[in-house]
């Protein structure tokens, strides 16, 4: 029986909580986009998350590059017809993936960036980990692609984000403390001049909540997850 749907290959597991979330979100817009009991066509290959969080620690970003280039080579065989990374960090080898697996990405921070410009704003502050804040991969893309300036946290802000993302939100863990902690820090980044914010990690929107801030928010996963949903389901 021939779908009108693409297959989805989602690369998860970093971590397995934000994953489920693009698998809710897929199916949930799949639903209502195509209505009565459909559901989206959905491969997913889901990762050890702690091998992949090693690495990057080390800075053995070439390992982790191909760990996920063969997930992608799996989704391939498993007849994806188009790559969803379910993390921010990781484009940081988007284009290894790309190369080693032979299937389009639909990449995080162009769904991103068009958001961005689609709202009319033109400064944003970015949370993320200290990999997507500091590095050139992530906010770089949105600078030069879109036009957009990426104000990021302090130092002392920046270690505060990374170690709740990793001691607590890919662990399943939501505490009211850090809730907090993240709402005084996009407070800052408000204070000098953000319009809104990248919520740069896909387990960010987990802990903060449009309702917890003043400014617009720009949930990746949810903008990911939507565009996936649309480029499955394109003519």
């Amino acid at each position: 029986m021939a779908s009108t749907q693409r297959l989805i290959g989602l690369i998860g597991g970093m971590s397995w909580s934000s994953s489920a979330e693009y698998y809710r979100l897929i199916n949930q817009w799949i639903a209502e986009r195509l209505g009565g009991l459909h559901s989206g066509r959905v491969v997913l290959y889901s990762v050890d998350f702690a091998e992949v969080a090693q690495a990057q620690h080390k800075g053995q970003w070439n390992e982790v590059a191909e760990l996920l280039t063969e997930a992608g080579r799996s989704l391939k065989r498993a007849g994806a017809d188009f790559l969803v990374l379910c993390t921010n960090t990781m484009h940081k080898v988007a284009d290894e993936i790309v190369a080693g697996s032979g299937l389009p990405l639909l990449h995080i921070a162009d769904v991103t960036g068009a958001a961005i410009r689609q709202s009319g704003l033109s400064t944003v502050g970015l949370l993320g980990t200290r990999f997507t804040m500091e590095e050139a991969f992530y906010r770089g893309r949105l600078e030069e692609r879109f036009g957009v300036e990426v104000l990021i946290p302090a130092e002392k802000d920046r270690e505060v984000v990374h170690r709740i993302i990793y001691e607590e939100l890919c662990r399943d863990r939501i505490e009211a403390v850090s809730r907090r902690a993240y709402v005084e820090i996009i407070g800052r980044l408000v204070e000098r001049g953000a319009e809104g914010i990248v919520l740069g990690c896909t387990e960010i929107p987990l802990l903060i909540r449009p309702a917890d801030v003043s400014v617009p928010l720009f949930d990746t996963t949810r903008l990911h997850a939507e565009a996936a949903v649309n480029m499955a389901l394109a003519e």
